[in-house]
């Protein structure tokens, strides 16, 4: 560990907050709670920004210091991701780089990549070599990011194939699946609704119940649709 990265555990471990450390080791579970400092979310983003902010050379060193030995410097280091990339490519890179070591869909689920809006077509093609991948979270984030980011105004119907054709055993990359859907079937449901009222069925049996679950729970569906979606379980 560097001058650099001592510096920024011992601010974080400032941080910490021992009653949400124990909230957050059960939250977590795939983590060894001794890594887990127990920084709370607002706090490290606001320290994120700031460092990225004000202390870039310490950040981009940071960035370059794997691996982390805690949890919360895992998340600091997917917030910094997005803070200080501008351009997909540069981002891709820092990804590639991490993603191997997130070890929980916490630390998976918080990166956010504003960059990645100015080439969605990269982005893509990213996802797609994301989603084949062997580290588990690398997976899981490539579906998180296909939903976040094409299930609106850049959505194409075969973008849920790429989902479907998934055949992992991993539970969190088969919830992120079953998020996915639930979200498509409530964005897009004339491309995905097909798909849950194909027999035999597109997708695995616990993943197809889970999704129509979690669509069921969305205020945005109506009761006739829930009743609908609940038909469609197998």
């Amino acid at each position: 560990m560097g001058r650099h990265d001592r510096r920024i555990r011992r601010e974080l471990e400032a941080l910490a907050d021992p009653a949400y450390r124990n909230f957050q080791t059960k939250l977590v579970p795939t983590v060894d709670p001794a890594r887990i400092l127990g920084v709370r979310t607002p706090a490290l983003r606001a320290y994120a920004r700031q460092l990225a902010r004000e202390r870039h050379a310490d950040a981009r060193a940071f960035l370059a210091a794997l691996p982390h030995g805690t949890y919360d410097e895992n998340n600091l280091h997917g917030e910094l991701i997005g803070l200080i990339t501008k351009t997909p490519a540069e981002a891709f890179e820092l990804l590639d780089a991490f993603l191997p070591y997130v070890d929980n869909w916490a630390t998976c689920d918080l990166i956010r990549v504003p960059a990645f809006k100015r080439d969605l077509p990269a982005v893509l093609e990213r996802i797609r070599s994301w989603i084949t991948a062997e580290p588990e979270y690398m997976v899981r984030f490539g579906v998180v990011q296909l939903m976040t980011l094409f299930l609106d105004s850049a959505f194409e119907p075969e973008h849920l194939a790429l989902v479907a054709a998934i055949d992992r055993p991993e539970y969190y990359i088969n919830m992120a699946r079953a998020w996915y859907f639930s979200f498509a079937l409530i964005k897009q449901p004339a491309a995905t609704l097909p798909l849950f009222e194909r027999r035999p069925c597109v997708l695995d049996a616990w993943t197809h119940n889970k999704a129509l679950q979690k669509a069921r729970e969305s205020r945005r569906v109506t009761p006739e649709q829930k009743a609908h979606l609940q038909s469609l379980k197998v």
